[in-house]
């Protein structure tokens, strides 16, 4: 099979097109997927870097979500079959035309499904339905800020919050970002500059009830400063590669909570001991965003892509913010 290949990490484009061996006989509980699309994202080009919270052993594939037809699966498996089509996350290993991964991390995709559209589903509205749901416990008639609203996790943000019941401010850098984001649901979209004071006066100067954050820098600063009281900021990443220190003082003082969201502990990456007590609560997550997709109620947007022997276009595309929404590998081309 062709797989995307990382020897040594270091820059994206080191990475090679190979012809490398299919993943062998099957566990028990293993499902095999011949690929037909993966993504594209900042935490697979850290990972690459070495720079992710995780160093795989080299050499491996990359890519932690892929979509495709599923073709062998384990004895103990029953929740998918051979001929459905599902999508998957896993640890590594998604830019593979053969990709293998434990049962607990596929999810069985209905009829009627773009599936390339709904290769942004597992990572990107899984880690928004979970930032917003579980931790920010985001309700009905609250307002949401969503920084870097234009791009993949943040403009699934801004549709997972309008299907929650939000009201959605979203903040993106460019007059297209910011087109982009009303065209899929945000209510409201500002600059980047100068935002928290746009905030307060569009709040009645008290402030958004949930912040979802994945640019980090200043960025992070302003959006602290724009929470009312008792408001939730869920940090999601650090896109413009500055992490920001704590100012405690104004979490004491507004009663802000603040929460980190990796969604890799939720979907059981690496967490073994836990894959009995998580997965069917992400099980349940995927088939809500599927019917959800199903329904209208989200349009996940694929902005580029490329062929799997284009993927310097691909991260090029993504590192420069020329996406609007995601972008996505082309595996069974």
């Amino acid at each position: 099979m062709k797989a995307l290949v990382c020897h040594a990490f270091g820059p994206w484009d080191d990475l090679r097109l190979e012809e490398t061996a299919a993943p062998g006989p099957l566990a028990a509980d293993e499902v095999r997927i011949a690929a037909e699309y993966a993504s594209v994202s900042f935490a697979a080009g850290l990972m690459v870097e070495g720079r992710y919270q995780r160093r795989p052993p080299l050499p491996f594939v990359p890519g932690t979500e892929c979509i495709g037809i599923v073709t062998e699966v384990g004895p103990a498996v029953t929740r998918v079959k051979p001929g459905q089509r599902a999508a998957a996350t896993l640890d590594w290993g998604g830019y593979a035309q053969q990709v293998v991964v434990a049962e607990y991390t596929v999810y069985p995709m209905p009829d009627g499904i773009d599936p390339r559209a709904a290769m942004h589903l597992p990572l990107s509205y899984g880690t928004a339905y979970g930032a917003l749901a579980w931790s920010a416990r985001l309700m009905v008639g609250e307002t949401l800020l969503v920084t870097g609203a234009a791009g993949g996790v943040g403009i699934a943000a801004v549709q997972v919050g309008k299907a929650l019941g939000a009201r959605v401010i979203a903040v993106a850098s460019t007059e297209e970002k910011r087109a982009f984001a009303l065209s899929q649901g945000a209510d409201i979209a500002l600059p980047t500059d100068g935002f928290r004071d746009e905030v307060k006066k569009l709040t009645g100067g008290c402030g958004v009830d949930v912040v979802f954050d994945p640019v980090g820098g200043p960025v992070f600063d302003a959006c602290l400063r724009a929470c009312a009281q008792y408001g939730r900021m869920v940090i999601i990443g650090f896109a413009q590669g500055q992490i920001q220190q704590v100012p405690a003082n104004l979490l004491l003082v507004k009663n802000i909570a603040l929460h980190g969201f990796y969604f890799g502990a939720h979907a059981g990456w690496g967490l073994v001991d836990e894959r009995a007590e998580r997965a069917p609560k992400v099980q349940a997550m995927m088939d809500e965003l599927f019917a959800w997709t199903a329904a209208g109620r989200l349009e996940p947007h694929v902005s580029h892509a490329y062929p799997m022997d284009r993927y310097r276009e691909a991260m090029a595309a993504l590192q420069a913010r020329e996406s609007l929404g995601k972008v996505v590998l082309e595996i069974g081309r």
